[in-house]
């Protein structure tokens, strides 16, 4: 079994972490002069640094200890933090598998560390034979029926699991991201992490989240019913080649002129993504309210051939 501690740079080993008033003192009752803040208004007061009260939400919605859970601003500072813990610039490689998030290869850019792409295959032979920090994104777990790798998170020391609030939960606005792992791994991160990374204004918008599950699920049921009638009205129609499989909120549609299709699209205000230059002739397209897509596909439908 790997020892992550063995993969962890000297620095970083040595490193003093910051110590922000609110790690000295963390009761919410008190009269505070201690980080000068100004003492008027709403949000005058710096924000739990760890975040305690939505990792308790959170712990106790997916049944994982508060130990064992991380909280940021998205997939992309995990990342980044990750490669600050355990990559010596310039020297190490990471791997990536294909097609994934474009950010992680920018991230790989900046730390100068070099990027190695391999298929999507077997996860957890990857995690179990890599000496390394596996991190597995799983940004669309709440649109498909998988089941969530962070059940491995006690087996294997070298596993993160990703997660997000912007997808299902309708949050990308807020930048919330959460990151689950044993306890030795969270400390990591939590010991180079900015001292106030998540606002109190995006921590309440996630906690309430968590509270009003009723409307989270009715969302959710509503995406995947719309979904199913997309993807065959999508296949209705003659520019339409194919439609890839999706555990997501979105398809990838291969049509029969990509640029066309996408300015055609522009032209009647609906915009999707163009994914030409990656995967040739193909359009990425999100599924959204009833509304819209009904838009859509009468917009697909006005496009000549």
């Amino acid at each position: 079994m790997i020892d992550i501690n063995t993969l962890v740079r000297e620095n970083i080993k040595a490193l003093k972490p910051y110590s922000s008033a609110r790690d000295e003192f963390s009761d919410s009752e008190g009269i505070f002069l201690d980080a000068n803040e100004n003492p008027f208004g709403k949000f005058n007061r710096y924000p739990d640094p760890y975040q305690r009260e939505l990792k308790q939400a959170i712990g106790e919605y997916k049944s994982i200890d508060t130990s064992s859970i991380f909280i940021g601003n998205g997939s992309d500072e995990v990342i980044d933090l990750l490669f600050r813990i355990f990559c010596n610039p310039g020297v190490d490689k990471a791997l990536t598998f294909s097609p994934t998030y474009g950010m992680y290869d920018v991230s790989a850019a900046i730390n100068d560390v070099e990027l190695i792409k391999v298929e999507l295959d077997i996860i957890e032979r990857i995690i179990a034979n890599f000496n390394g920090i596996v991190l597995v994104d799983e940004a669309y777990l709440d649109f498909c029926d998988a089941r969530s790798t962070t059940e491995l998170i006690e087996k294997y020391p070298n596993l993160i699991v990703s997660q997000t609030m912007s997808k299902a939960r309708g949050l990308a606005a807020a930048r919330v991201g959460i990151a689950f792992s044993n306890p030795k791994m969270i400390a990591l991160l939590n010991k180079v992490k900015p001292p106030y990374n998540v606002s109190l204004l995006n921590q309440q918008a996630a906690f309430e989240s968590f509270r009003n599950t009723k409307q989270f699920e009715e969302n959710r049921k509503t995406i995947l019913a719309e979904k199913e009638k997309l993807e065959k009205e999508l296949l209705d129609l003659d520019l339409v080649v194919r439609v890839y499989p999706s555990d997501a909120n979105f398809f990838l549609v291969e049509v029969n002129d990509a640029n066309h299709v996408y300015q055609s699209l522009v032209n009647q205000k609906i915009v999707v993504r163009n994914r030409n230059q990656i995967v040739r002739n193909c359009i990425r397209i999100t599924v959204g309210s009833p509304a819209e897509n009904q838009q859509l596909i009468n917009a697909l439908k006005n496009i000549e051939l």
